[in-house]
């Protein structure tokens, strides 16, 4: 069994001529692809009236969630009021609200039915 000796110049492996060895990258296949997050159709109509108020606070450290949800609730015809603040129309898909669960966002925001529709 014959032993290579192995070069490294500040953190990278390198070969006798100092050049980077990409032998080490086939070490990396067994990464898994990054997951991303399921996205929801909506079935609500353009002119649904939007009695639904929804508060959301989801941290800085989760902002890949946070894009992601602001996006599903413009695809549910929600209009933001700020920044997290947002109004639609009601209710929420279920499938929807369940998957908020499983990826641990469902305690980040509060839901309010509206009296009367914003207009």
């Amino acid at each position: 069994m014959t032993s290579r000796k192995k070069f490294h110049y500040k953190g990278v492996s390198v070969n006798i001529f100092g050049l980077p060895s990409f032998s080490d990258s086939k070490k990396r296949k067994n990464i898994p692809k990054r997951q991303y997050l399921h996205s929801f159709i909506s079935d609500f109509h353009k002119d649904a009236p939007k009695n639904l108020l929804l508060i959301y606070d989801i941290p800085e450290g989760r902002k890949k969630e946070r894009d992601w949800f602001r996006r599903q609730l413009k695809n549910f015809n929600f209009v933001m009021i700020q920044k997290s603040v947002w109004v639609g129309p009601s209710p929420l898909p279920a499938d929807f609200l369940a998957y908020l669960k499983r990826i641990s966002l469902r305690k980040e925001f509060k839901i309010f039915k509206l009296a009367r529709p914003y207009t």
